[in-house]
């Protein structure tokens, strides 16, 4: 479902985009709530989830608009996570 469909302004995405979601999408979006930007490897050492499911959860979350993403300063191979919804 995309923000579109949502009805909701993609600048101020709330936790309801994320209430549909599969539970590892939500324990993603909560980690990055109290984490400003993790990278997808400690996601998955902070969720206690394996990559491809942290991956999955990632996916979902920018569907909706509620992550954002940049490029690593440090690393460029790697992307940064932040949350991108209001509380």
């Amino acid at each position: 479902m995309s923000t579109t469909e949502l009805g909701t302004d993609p600048e101020r995405i709330g936790w309801e985009a994320v209430a549909d979601l599969p539970p590892s999408a939500k324990l993603v979006a909560k980690v990055l709530e109290y984490n400003d930007r993790l990278t997808q490897s400690q996601l998955a050492e902070e969720t206690m989830l394996p990559p491809r499911t942290v991956r999955y959860a990632l996916t979902r979350l920018e569907e909706v608009g509620a992550v954002d993403s940049r490029f690593s300063f440090t690393d460029a191979r790697k992307r940064v996570y932040t949350l991108g919804i209001e509380a």
